[in-house]
């Protein structure tokens, strides 16, 4: 078997391996195979191979990789869902208590109880969103 198919084979093997383990420290020798394949499909002596294999995947893990694991591991800037709906203004459509009440948020329509429950929030009033337990909102009366 050719030189470089084999080195095309341990990059495809580490390649699925990294989409398991997602790790990329798996991926960055992958690379490195691939680019060993294309130094052997060359013609160059298996020292030479093994030379460029030790090289790109040092020069990947050590460089590349802090990169892509500080893009991974990046917060979230955007929030969706439910998340999108915390810290945002309410409309009391209903008295909100401990135990219920209705607001709107965004044009829509939400069961609503008070985050402290002691305080009951009259009809009309603004409030804040705290939280959205299930598919009720969670609401602080504005100041």
């Amino acid at each position: 078997m050719d030189p470089w198919l084999i080195w095309l084979i341990v990059a495809a093997v580490l390649a699925v391996a990294e989409i398991f383990t997602l790790t990329a420290a798996l991926g960055m020798l992958s690379a490195a195979a691939l680019a060993t394949a294309g130094v052997a499909a060359a013609g160059l002596p298996l020292w030479l191979q093994l030379l460029v294999y030790a090289l790109v995947a040092t020069g990947t893990l050590l460089f590349v990789r802090p990169l892509a694991l500080r893009h991974m591991e990046r917060p979230q800037t955007m929030r969706f869902g439910t998340d999108a709906l915390i810290g945002k203004p309410a409309y009391v459509l209903s008295e909100v208590t401990g135990t219920g009440g209705r607001v709107r948020i965004d044009g829509e329509e939400w069961t609503a109880r008070s985050y402290d429950e002691t305080l009951v929030i009259r009809t009309g009033r603004t409030v804040d969103v705290i939280e959205i337990s299930g598919a009720t909102a969670l609401v602080y009366p504005r100041d």
